[in-house]
């Protein structure tokens, strides 16, 4: 999550168009989260030791949709579908399927729920090694659970491309319920 972090710390230094730069702005903002799994010593050290900025992904098409290039016009023509809620014993599940269907072109998604605060989704890795290498194995694409029946009237998410541009999308709940 770290990297994520500093790639739209990056991305807002690079002042990359005065809209998308405030965005950023408020990216930079928040902290990164902190994982159990990682000790004090361990975060101290990753915090005070300088990273690289990230950069923009090389853009070369390697037909298997791994870059901005390639999953930009699938996402553009599905934006409809990015995500989908469902009730589901007695629950409201949220499921970004099908941005994570071609998530090997995105550094990163962020979402909200009835206006509150943004929230960032963690991207399984890809699977640069295979075939698929979105391809989505065992529990890597867990839908967002445990919502209050009903709670979720409006999603808007925002998805940030490896070539450094954004994209974003507000979801009414009658538009993207599943039966």
């Amino acid at each position: 999550m770290l990297d994520v972090f500093l790639m739209l710390v990056a991305m807002a230094a690079q002042g990359a168009g005065e809209a998308r730069s405030s965005s950023m702005a408020e990216v930079a903002a928040e902290p990164a989260p902190v994982t159990e799994s990682a000790a004090p010593t361990e975060q101290a050290a990753a915090q005070a030791a300088p990273q690289p900025a990230p950069q923009p992904a090389p853009e070369v098409p390697s037909g298997k949709f791994t870059t901005a290039q390639e999953v930009r016009p699938i996402l553009g023509m599905t934006k409809a579908n990015w995500i989908a809620v469902r009730e589901y014993d007695g629950q409201d599940i949220v499921y970004f399927t099908q941005l994570l269907s071609w998530r090997c072109g995105l550094n990163a998604i962020r979402y909200s729920f009835n206006d509150g605060p943004i929230q960032v989704y963690p991207l399984p890795p890809c699977h640069d090694d295979t075939a698929s290498p979105n391809a989505l194995i065992d529990d890597e694409a867990m839908p967002i659970m445990g919502l209050a029946p009903g709670s979720v009237q409006k999603v808007y998410v925002e998805i940030f491309y490896d070539d450094m541009t954004t994209d974003s999308a507000s979801f009414e709940r009658k538009a993207v319920l599943m039966p």
